[in-house]
């Protein structure tokens, strides 16, 4: 039996503990969150203890713990859990500084811990099918990869104004992905970025629709393009082109009922957002992180992916700021 603790018990806090509650051999032990009532609703629908972080962390009825508190407590909590021997679960980003998450590797490195960055999207099951299929050669060598991620509204202005921007918040996901997809990593990158949704995102010192091109050395090329509008609900899709052909995952819609009239062919709409969208890439996500610390397996994205993704956006943010490429040494 695998013990868990939680860490913030907001959205995507309840959604760990909601897919704990449903799996074998995992029990949740003990939940903490700063707002009272959210600790208690998570609580109430489980057999957790309320505790505080450090009582969680150090607790020996507690073998790994999930990290789903703000970015700005990760670098605190990590180095804490590492120290205490718990294997650690942790939400994207690891941190919003390169230099911090440096400092968060050589913890876990010293310390032996299993530690997973959670990029929920590498275990969506048509992603997933998609880079099998590239590694099996089915469209030859890569040559352009597109990923599109559009959120139907932006959040609020005061989540906004501490993400970290755009690039490090928002398409952190996909610089993954196109690493994900790629099998490379990128050497350049350059950024384009404009308020067209909200002037107070701008005024907040953020854009709220960028585009990125990344590049390899092998001369392939990814391009990401984010909004934080789409009128049509939440947009994810992704086109990987190769020499003999192309594979392309689209949006998961609400059901799969088309009509036809005299206007022409209607379809359901996207899912919502994207705890709908991506239900099940959080479950298989835990469950890999389950299978890996009970046989001792390799977790997969490790905290390194983590910074790699974040050095991609630390680019991505300066190529926005000066307006040119930025090569990565």
């Amino acid at each position: 039996m695998l013990n868990i603790g939680i860490l913030g018990c907001g959205r995507i806090g309840q959604v760990h503990a909601n897919t704990i509650a449903r799996m074998n051999d995992v029990r949740l032990t003990a939940v903490a969150d700063p707002f009272r009532e959210a600790a208690e609703l998570v609580a109430k629908q489980t057999t957790a203890l309320i505790m505080d972080p450090t009582t969680i962390v150090t607790s020996a009825n507690v073998d790994a713990v999930i990290i789903a508190t703000p970015t700005d407590t990760h670098f605190d909590l990590i180095h804490a859990a590492a120290k205490a021997g718990k294997a650690i679960f942790c939400e994207k980003p690891v941190d919003l500084s390169s230099k911090r998450i440096r400092e968060c590797i050589n913890v876990i490195e010293d310390t032996g811990v299993p530690f997973l960055t959670a990029f929920n999207r590498r275990f969506d099951p048509n992603f997933t099918d998609l880079q099998d299929r590239l590694l099996r050669g089915e469209i030859g060598a890569i040559e352009l990869v597109t990923i599109i991620s559009r959120d139907p509204s932006p959040p609020p202005l005061s989540y906004i104004e501490s993400s970290g921007g755009i690039f490090r918040d928002m398409m952190i996901h996909d610089f993954d992905m196109a690493r994900f997809l790629l099998g490379e990593d990128p050497v350049q990158v350059y950024a384009v970025g404009s308020v067209l949704v909200d002037t107070a995102i701008g005024a907040a010192g953020d854009v709220d629709t960028a585009a990125v091109t990344l590049t390899t050395k092998s001369g392939a090329i990814c391009q990401i393009t984010n909004s934080r509008r789409a009128t049509y609900g939440y947009d994810q899709r992704v086109e990987v082109h190769g020499s003999h052909g192309m594979l392309r995952a689209g949006n998961i819609i609400e059901n799969n009922i088309e009509v036809a009239n005299e206007r022409g062919f209607c379809s359901a709409p996207t899912k919502h957002f994207f705890l709908e969208r991506y239900s099940e890439a959080y479950r298989l996500e835990l469950t890999h992180f389950v299978n890996a610390v009970a046989t001792g397996s390799t977790l997969s994205p490790d905290i390194t992916d983590g910074l790699r993704a974040q050095i991609l956006a630390d680019c991505a943010a300066e190529s926005l700021s000066t307006g040119r490429a930025i090569t990565i040494t």
